[in-house]
Order: structure tokens, then sequence, then C-alpha cells
């Protein structure tokens, strides 16, 4: 299954921006979700579920003060209070509390004894080509929580001067971190 995903990839071949750091970022990002997924850990969507229902609720109570008895100027007070305050403070008090730098969280794979997923953090800063990449538990209060791994280097050892990513390399350095997360929880017990 690890030779298809990567024949696959190969037909079509990532490219970034090399002057864009987000468009970097955005191909390594993507890349380790599938490479995570391809090793067995389903993705779990369920906090993105939350915030497209919450998305809903703010849709209809904008629907709602769309056609409510009193215009504009008469419903702001409704209008301030009930979606920029309430529903984008959840919102964004989910974001800050729960997913953090998150670009993936997974249940653990359905062989394994582990009753939590993983937590799949990223970081490139702004000017900078050093990324990193975090493999934490989901739950990191569980009893079966392992200590995070992570590695930091540099992206133009991952991208061609063309801007297409060397999918290989940076495949080996993501199994190595996530054989290191899953070798550290076998060497705890």
């Amino acid at each position: 299954m690890e030779k298809k995903g990567k024949m696959a990839s190969n037909k079509n071949p990532k490219k970034a921006n090399l002057l864009d750091h987000n468009s970097i970022k955005h191909i390594l990002d993507e890349s380790v979700t599938e490479i995570v997924t391809s090793k067995g850990y389903p993705e779990d969507v369920k906090m993105s579920n939350i915030r497209l229902l919450i998305g809903v609720i703010i849709i209809v109570i904008a629907l709602f003060a769309q056609f409510y008895n009193k215009k504009f100027p008469e419903n702001q007070y409704f209008l301030i209070g009930c979606i920029y305050v309430v529903f984008n403070g959840i919102l964004q008090l989910i974001t800050f509390v729960k997913e953090k730098n998150a670009i993936l969280f997974t249940y653990p794979p359905p062989d394994s004894f582990n009753s939590t997923g993983l937590a799949v953090n990223s970081k490139l800063p702004r000017f900078s080509d050093m990324y990193t990449l975090i493999i934490a538990s989901a739950d990191p209060q569980s009893i079966s929580a392992k200590p995070p791994v992570e590695f930091t280097k540099s992206v133009t050892q991952w991208f061609t001067k063309d801007g297409v990513l060397v999918e290989g390399l940076f495949w080996k350095d993501v199994e190595g971190l996530i054989n290191g997360y899953t070798k550290e929880s076998k060497k705890s017990k």
C-alpha cells in the first residue's frame, strides 16, 4: 500500500512557490497528513465538524436577523451579541485551547492497544527555512499518552530548486518520526 501511495504521488509532483512560506508549509502539511493516514491512523474530524456546526448556527442567526421584524439599526445589538461575540468567541476558544498548531488529529490504529490518537503539529516561522514537526498524543491527560517527539529541519533538503517536493526524502523523515513515537511507547512499557 505504501508503494502505491509513493507511485501515485510521483505522477503529480507537488510544487511550491519557494518564495512563499505559506505555500511551502501547506505542501508539507498536506504530505504529512497523507503519510500519517497511510500508516494506519484514521483521521479524527470531530473538531472540524463542531466548527462547521457552529458556522451553520452563525449563518442561521444571520438569516434570522436579515428577516427579523426590525431593520438593521434597531437589531444591531442582537447581531453583535449573538454572532460576533458569542459564537465567534466559541470558535476562537476551540482554536486556541484545543487545536493550537495542529494540522491533524487521528484516532488510534484499529489494531492498537493505545486509547489515544495523534495530534500532529507543525511550525514554519516567517522568514525561516526551519520546519518543525511535532507528534504528540491527542489526549495528553490520558494514561496511555506518550511524550511528544519532534524534528526541526531545513525545508531546503526536501525541495528542488524548481520548488518540487522530493517526497521520498520527506516521507523517510516523517516515517522515522512516527516510528520514533511508537518505539517510545514500547520502551516506556
